[in-house]
């Protein structure tokens, strides 16, 4: 394969600078990275590591510079230390006063990750939440002492609901702001409004500090009234980009074909990053490379090849981090998980397929998208970090530079492309609309109107002008899920079918728990076939959790192995159910069960998902369609439903691949429908035949 080529960064390693300026065209700035010590120099103290970090030179300035400024964005090199190292120097030198240091990020593992380091370079037990402390979705560990927090974006936008001013901090460090999840875009005009309103008041003055590795620096500061940008530059390793020369039509191909370029020449211990798009594309890929690793034509040293993907159980996650064994090289292939969210030592190569699996929504066909499309040259720019970290490096972009150049500058933010019910809900218990509220990037008005359309038909809502909620609004919005789960909850208590219902909905809101290797399964698939029940995926998840609850401490480990479950999720599920149900008690809702009286439970899911209905079509294919929108879908493959043709299903998604899918099935009744939500179904003159 032929690149051309071109040396984004320096070749001398440049002293740690720290410049202030107005922002202007930072898009034509030199590209570098800053370096960290590599793998065969003596290991520091973790006190000297600190000091060897870039941001350590310019403290002072630092320090100094968020003293003047209310509102400061920071741009620092990936790995300079700005995310656990500013939270530390405000908190040393008393900017917070007597408040505390709020530090989001848009991905729980980064929050809890960061936490743990900052804690452990204090010496402090992360177990009594002293002095640092974490909070992300249903795991709170802090205590009244705790000054730095770190938190997903979304768990301070909940708290913003009871603290609209978040008087409860006097700094907060909105941390990866490039990445625009929706919580983040919605976080920036809570924390503007709330700098302002406690400004008016004379109340405790609110610092607010934006960082990033790189992001539209223009675009951000117009947003927060002009304020400085500050670039933080460390020593930094040139990164040699390579460009294909001519289109290729397979980017996996080209990931295996380049891999294996690399590793024909390069010193066993230059390890190499590729990015790929999903766990299907990651397992294809790295088991093609198993393979042609051991041919005996194939010249290089012992290949170990890890895979980093959301869905992976933690210990496979963790195995990127490890050294492979001396003489032998690591691939790690990732899905855009690798870009920000978790930094790899010893990287040494890239290769960029320039694609990413992104899901958008559709308000008017209620679908949601999930496509490969290419990447922002802004997530190149952050892949091709990944390879300056401890030297110079290399990056192979499997596209052209023309095809780079035609490429967004930037990701689309999620606020625009997403199902903005949620978000709208949490809006309105603020008491602000989002039809007026200070978006930096407004979204689309159809996806709000859908989203105020949906709040009104669950009751959340009066009409769709309203910024008020009803006392059925009220109680969803203290459920950290989408109104449509957490009207599933309101439900139970009328079908007494409460503990069933918090399990279901867990696995709904959570990463799956079934493991599928590409290689295994079908042996996955019987393995788990006791558990599967004609009634749907719902149900059938359901089983395994019950039959999860029932197995020893000590058969854990070796009941999930033998069961294809994911034992890291499974546990996550366990304590959402935990935390769900102390949200239940708040709410006056009892705990009941129907034990095996499996039709209360699918009543009751009818009931909080009654949007959610398909009905059989009578064609040749066997398709659905859906209630509400008129949408032709099919039953998802790997649904336990496949194959049975009910006619009537309601649906956790909408999703559109290679063909439309409905996800997550439960079958119903359809007389069900006329008794569950009759005024539904009359108000959209939809008719339907009365199946059983």
């Amino acid at each position: 394969m032929f690149f051309g080529n071109q040396n984004i960064g320096p070749s001398p390693a440049k002293s740690p600078k720290l410049s202030s300026k107005k922002p202007n065209g930072l898009a034509k700035r030199a590209i570098t990275f800053t370096s960290v010590n590599g793998n065969s120099k003596p290991k520091l103290s973790i006190q000297d590591q600190r000091r060897q970090l870039p941001i350590f030179h310019n403290k002072s300035k630092l320090i100094e510079l968020i003293r003047k400024n209310k509102t400061l964005i920071i741009l620092g090199e990936a790995g300079c230390g700005k995310t656990t190292q500013i939270p530390q120097y405000i908190n040393g030198a008393r900017l917070h006063e007597n408040g505390k240091i709020a530090i989001t990020q848009p991905r729980r593992v980064a929050a809890i990750s960061v936490a743990l380091r900052v804690a452990n370079e204090h010496g402090t037990e992360m177990s009594i939440g002293k002095y640092v402390g974490y909070s992300v979705r249903f795991e709170d560990v802090t205590s009244p002492e705790t000054k730095i927090k770190f938190l997903t974006d979304g768990m301070l936008l909940r708290e913003a609901i009871s603290d609209r001013l978040l008087l409860a901090y006097t700094v907060v460090m909105l941390d990866e702001a490039h990445e625009r999840t929706v919580h983040t875009d919605v976080l920036f005009g809570i924390v503007k409004k709330a700098q302002k309103v406690r400004e008016e008041r004379n109340l405790s003055p609110l610092r607010i500090i934006i960082t990033s590795a790189t992001m539209d620096v223009d675009h951000f500061a117009r947003y927060f009234n002009d304020c400085p940008v500050i670039y933080l530059e460390g020593r930094t390793f040139p990164i040699n980009v390579h460009y294909i020369k001519d289109q290729i039509e397979d980017y996996q191909r080209g990931c295996i074909a380049t891999f294996f370029q690399i590793h024909k020449d390069a010193p066993p211990e230059h390890d190499v990053l590729i990015f790929l798009t999903g766990q299907e594309e990651i397992e294809s890929c790295a088991h093609k490379i198993r393979i042609l690793a051991k041919d005996p034509e194939v010249e290089g040293p012992p290949v170990k090849v890890c895979t980093l993907y959301a869905a992976q159980p933690g210990l496979q996650q963790m195995a990127v981090f490890s050294p492979a064994p001396y003489g032998t090289r690591k691939v790690i292939i990732s899905t855009n998980i690798a870009e920000t969210s978790v930094t790899i030592s010893g990287i040494k190569y890239v290769i960029d397929s320039g694609m990413v699996k992104s899901r958008s929504f559709h308000s008017s066909t209620g679908l949601e998208m999930l496509k490969v499309q290419r990447i922002s040259r802004e997530q190149a720019d952050q892949r091709t970090g990944r390879a300056g970290r401890e030297s110079s490096g290399t990056c192979y972009r499997l596209y052209t530079r023309a095809q780079f150049d035609l490429m967004k500058k930037s990701t689309v933010p999620e606020i625009q492309k997403c199902n903005l019910n949620s978000v709208a809900l949490q809006l309105l218990a603020l008491g602000l609309h989002m039809k007026t509220f200070d978006f930096m990037d407004k979204p689309p008005i159809e996806s709000l109107e859908a989203a105020f359309e949906q709040l009104k038909v669950l009751g959340a809502i009066e009409d769709v002008e309203s910024i008020n909620l009803t006392s059925l609004g009220k109680k969803l919005a203290k459920f950290p899920l989408d109104p449509k789960f957490g009207n599933v909850l309101l439900m139970a208590e009328k079908y007494g079918c409460v503990k069933e219902a918090l399990i279901v909905v867990a696995l709904m809101s959570s990463e799956s728990v079934l493991l599928n290797p590409p290689s295994r399964r079908e042996q996955a698939q019987a393995a788990r076939d006791k558990f599967r029940t004609g009634y749907g995926d719902h149900l059938t998840l359901l089983n395994v959790y019950r039959a999860f609850e029932s197995v020893g401490k000590n058969n854990v480990r070796s009941w999930c192995h033998e069961h294809f479950i994911n034992l890291r999720n499974i546990n996550y599920i366990r304590e959402v159910v935990k935390q769900l149900q102390e949200i239940c008690k708040k709410c006056d809702i009892r705990i009941s069960t129907s034990g095996s009286d499996l039709d209360r439970l699918r009543k009751c899911l009818l009931a909080g998902l009654f949007m959610n209905v398909a009905e059989l079509r009578k064609d040749q294919q066997y398709s659905y369609v859906t209630l509400d929108k008129r949408q032709v879908t099919q039953i998802h493959p790997q649904s336990v439903v496949h194959g049975q043709l009910p006619h009537y299903v309601i649906f956790t998604e909408v999703v559109q691949t290679t063909k439309c899918y409905l996800r997550d099935l439960t079958t119903v009744d359809g007389e069900w429908l006329k008794e569950i939500a009759p005024d539904y179904f009359k108000s959209r003159n939809i008719k339907f035949n009365d199946h059983s």
